[in-house]
């Protein structure tokens, strides 16, 4: 198997359960090595407890999540999985990057400390090489002019090119979104496209929950469609998002248009 084909993220069997409600429900996925896999799916399908499973901030209760061949979370022990110390899971998240919906950045902290603080305690950068990396990824987000303000300073769609510019800091071998562009002026949503499809050409893996039917169209290699909890239809966009082969698939295309 090549290195642009080889699963990235495999997820087997997951099962996530909260107050007796079902959320994840025996689902199976894989995400490719150099590929965009996008999420979709209505509210409450599943979609976001399903990318935080896959770095283990949502534990699942049954089920695993492998990321380049690697248990995350858990390790095998005498048959049985057991969940990691705190320390080796955030070992693990450290090789993960994480875009959140609500942006998520430190408030006490610059936008250029806010970029600078997780390469250098979790990974032992210096100092200095995260800072002079961070100043190029904030030019590369289009915000160069805002190392030295604070998040309370920005505008939403601001704070969430901050937040992937800093998940970008940690050179992640996965990058993870949580509808990357749902915060986003519509004038600024382009940009933030080319940078993605800028990583996807440099090998970088994506998995990406959005509602933004085109960006899954135009971005994604891959498409999976929840439902309840389950995976209803996968493959790609020109199959999923224009021929699907399921009656749930088409209903919930054509609710969108």
């Amino acid at each position: 198997m090549t290195t642009l084909t080889r699963p990235a993220v495999s997820v087997r069997g997951a099962v996530k359960s909260y107050n007796g409600l079902r959320v994840l429900d025996d689902i199976d996925f894989i995400a490719r090595t150099g590929e965009v896999t996008a999420i979709i799916g209505p509210s409450g399908s599943g979609k976001s407890t399903l990318l935080r499973a896959i770095n283990h901030l949502e534990p699942l209760d049954s089920g695993f999540v492998t990321v380049d061949g690697e248990l995350i979370g858990v390790r095998l022990y005498r048959g049985r999985l057991r969940e990691l110390s705190e320390r080796a899971i955030l070992r693990q998240r450290s090789r993960i990057g994480f875009v959140f919906q609500n942006f998520n950045l430190f408030p006490h902290l610059s936008v250029l400390a806010n970029l600078v603080e997780a390469p250098v305690v979790t990974q032992g950068v210096p100092r200095a090489e995260a800072a002079a990396r961070a100043r190029e990824l904030l030019a590369r987000v289009g915000l160069a002019d805002k190392a030295d303000a604070y998040p309370r300073q920005l505008s939403g769609g601001q704070q969430q090119r901050v937040a992937i510019a800093r998940a970008l800091a940690l050179r992640p071998r996965l990058l993870l979104f949580d509808e990357p562009t749902s915060a986003l002026d519509p004038e600024l949503v382009g940009e933030v496209l080319a940078v993605l499809r800028d990583l996807a050409a440099s090998g970088t893996t994506m998995v990406v929950v959005t509602h933004e039917i085109g960006f899954a169209r135009d971005v994604a290699d891959h498409v999976v469609f929840l439902d309840a909890g389950r995976v209803v239809e996968q493959g790609p966009p020109a199959e999923v998002l224009v021929s699907p082969r399921e009656e749930r698939t088409r209903e919930f295309l054509g609710k969108l248009i």
